[in-house]
């Protein structure tokens, strides 16, 4: 681990990614060869600025068969939290923005989002199959705080009895208890918080704008007090560096309430294994050969593998031992002992009364 003292100067404290990477859709790259004599570089530290974006579709079917989720809607592109790893970075370069430090100080914010919602769920043939929010980036990010864009997606999901999957890691989900705690009295709500380790010096390194492992565990237990069904991802487990953790994690989350959990190894496709890779070198210089190899271990010798079925969970001896290890933890702690099985009976389009004068 490196100390202040030892950290570059143009280390961007509070940010995951510490350069933008080139955007593969983009034709033009630029290089800076005189920075001395410019003072406005992009990389230079940056508020987070918002972009207010229109959308012409706000509910996406999944096509992965390995993600647990059929559907899902993202209210907001780019998150402020900077997890390294996250995987939605990719998705930022489909904007015109890198995925690296765009992706945390370039959010879009769809205002569009509810108006968009009410009108997917009054299709004619719409089954009420379970939506998840969110499946890309995290739906209570601080750009929450000012937009509560979730929140009127809640609002709406209960009016229309419409059973809403969530995931997060960010304490503001505590904001709406009360619009949660009346879904789940409907069996309308499964919600699921990422704790990927109880080590707050790695949380704050590699997840640096989001809440705290103890704070997630209040998370958990506040809305399982709530009546909310509540499960954990473990996720990702990064081998070398926080695989370990898992006993201390499930024992912890179960005695938080939690009912399920799930697991995933981290897989670095595309921009991501670039920006993790600078991550890691800069901030565990010391492990970083065991680190990557361990990761390519799971991968058969690379950092990502696309297949499904194999990429969330990896392949190989280290990818079988942590299996075996969750399963173990998982049943000592019991936990996954019942699946949560959403309502999507209650489902029903509110008539709209017309007035005649």
């Amino acid at each position: 681990m490196i100390s202040d003292k030892d950290i570059p100067e143009n280390y961007h404290k509070g940010r995951g990614a510490q350069f933008n990477p080139h955007n593969r859709f983009a034709k033009n790259d630029y290089v800076k060869e005189h920075d001395e004599g410019i003072d406005d570089w992009e990389d230079q530290p940056q508020k987070t600025s918002f972009i207010l974006g229109k959308s012409k579709s706000i509910v996406n079917k999944v096509a992965s068969p390995d993600v647990g989720m059929a559907y899902s809607l993202n209210p907001y592109q780019g998150c402020e939290h900077g997890c390294t790893y996250c995987y939605a970075r990719n998705a930022h370069e489909y904007w015109g923005f890198s995925a690296g430090l765009d992706f945390e100080r370039k959010i879009i914010v769809k205002t569009d989002a509810p108006a968009l919602f009410r009108k997917f769920l009054e299709r004619k043939h719409w089954d009420a199959s379970t939506i998840s929010l969110s499946g890309n980036t995290d739906c209570y990010q601080p750009a929450e705080r000012k937009f509560k864009i979730t929140r009127q997606l809640l609002e709406i999901a209960l009016e229309y009895k419409q059973p809403i999957g969530m995931i997060t890691k960010n304490a503001l989900i505590l904001r709406d208890k009360d619009i949660l705690q009346e879904m789940a009295k409907l069996n309308l709500v499964m919600v699921y918080v990422s704790i990927n380790s109880l080590n707050e010096d790695l949380r704050s390194k590699m997840e640096p704008r989001t809440t705290t492992a103890k704070q997630r565990l209040k998370i958990v237990e506040d809305l399982t007090k709530a009546g909310i069904p509540m499960g954990v991802m473990v996720a990702p487990l990064v081998p070398g560096l926080s695989d370990h953790e898992i006993p201390v994690v499930l024992k912890a989350v179960a005695n938080a309430g939690a009912v399920s959990a799930g697991y995933t190894i981290v897989r670095l496709n595309g921009a991501i294994a670039g920006i993790f890779e600078d991550w890691l070198k800069k901030n565990y210089p010391d492990r970083f050969e065991k680190v990557w190899h361990l990761i390519q271990s799971c991968h058969g010798g690379n950092v990502n593998d696309s297949r499904f079925g194999d990429r969330m969970r990896g392949d190989g001896n280290i990818a079988q031992l942590i299996k075996d290890n969750f399963k173990l933890h998982c049943r000592l702690n019991h936990l996954n002992k019942k699946k949560v099985e959403l309502n999507n009976s209650l489902f029903q389009v509110p008539k709209v009364q017309l007035r005649l004068f």
